[in-house]
């Protein structure tokens, strides 16, 4: 199998420093992370909540680029220079958000039905910054034409990478990835493309590599926060990973230990972890079952006392 390289991608509210460092204190298969992103601001607004997650000391294992969501080229330019000074040499434009409340805004896939925007933007921009550019995308906000329209533009300047997730913004995460459009935009770019979107296991990879085995770079993002093997299993191109329940057990305990000790209150502790067993419960039998009991709890005590009980007798792998 040729060399690649595996990403994880940027979950905002999933995949922040905490996480990441205790993924790779437990698993193996990332070689790096597009760390969720930081909006624009004024310069006068910057605060150091700004910085936490991509701060060089919070981040001491998995390589990470910054992720940064805005349409304002000087507000952009700022914010790069500053994460240039922090040692981060390489950036990531956020062109790809689905969420409606940040789209409206004409920020992240909001910003894709405007190719003129975009290329003025890009114009101010890389010159102007000491950081490397890359772009993570989708192929429109509600439509697939959008994609080429811009891909012409992104030729002209001369970006690291692109990261396409082949889904329209209006798509949020549902229905197929349009692997065909996909395909086009290979044959039309003349910079690396790396894959994102629904590697949710080692067939859905092999299936997708298969057809596309020169693309050296792949994201995965809620595929690997459901099942954390899945990287090394990808990287290892076989399953043979035993014990799933108690090393992911392992895995739990510590992030749960870590959160707890950042979070101010229970709520807030609860809430994140409530989050999190969205996706974890997917790779357990009866996963609605153990998803339903979290989602009901209410009580931090009462969601430690379910937790606990879940792993002491009801947890199986699903394989």
């Amino acid at each position: 199998m040729t060399t690649f390289q595996l990403y994880l991608a940027p979950l905002r509210g999933f995949t922040d420093y905490i996480y990441r460092n205790t993924f790779t204190r437990h698993f193996d298969g990332f070689d790096g992370a597009l760390a969720p992103f930081i909006p624009t601001v004024t310069a006068d607004r910057f605060k150091p909540s700004h910085f936490k997650d991509i701060l060089p000391e919070n981040n001491p294992t998995l390589p990470i680029v910054p992720q940064i969501i805005g349409n304002q080229s000087a507000d952009f330019i700022n914010l790069a220079v500053r994460l240039f000074d922090l040692g981060y040499t390489s950036v990531n434009w956020n062109l790809g958000c689905p969420f409606p409340m940040v789209a409206k805004k004409h920020r992240g896939s909001g910003l894709l039905p405007y190719p003129e925007r975009i290329d003025a933007f890009l114009e101010k921009t890389v010159s102007s910054i000491p950081n490397r550019l890359s772009i993570k995308t989708r192929l429109g906000r509600r439509t697939i034409n959008d994609i080429f329209k811009l891909m012409p533009i992104f030729n002209r300047y001369p970006l690291k990478e692109i990261i396409i997730h082949p889904r329209t913004g209006i798509q949020m995460y549902v229905g197929k990835t349009d692997l065909d459009t996909f395909e086009r935009c290979l044959a039309q770019s003349v910079h690396r493309i790396i894959y994102n979107g629904d590697i949710t296991d080692l067939k859905t990879f092999q299936d997708v590599f298969g057809r596309f085995e020169d693309i050296d770079g792949w994201m995965i993002g809620r595929g690997a926060v459901t099942n954390p093997f899945l990287p090394a299993i990808i990287k290892a191109g076989r399953d043979d990973i035993s014990h799933k329940v108690e090393k992911f057990k392992r895995f739990y305990d510590e992030l749960f230990d870590q959160y707890r000790q950042v979070f101010s209150g229970p709520g807030h502790l609860l809430n994140r972890m409530k989050g999190f067993w969205t996706y974890f419960s997917k790779s357990f039998q009866n996963s609605r079952k153990i998803a339903k009991k979290v989602h009901r709890t209410q009580k931090m005590h009462r969601y430690m006392e379910l937790v606990d009980r879940f792993f002491a007798e009801e947890a199986q792998w699903k394989e």
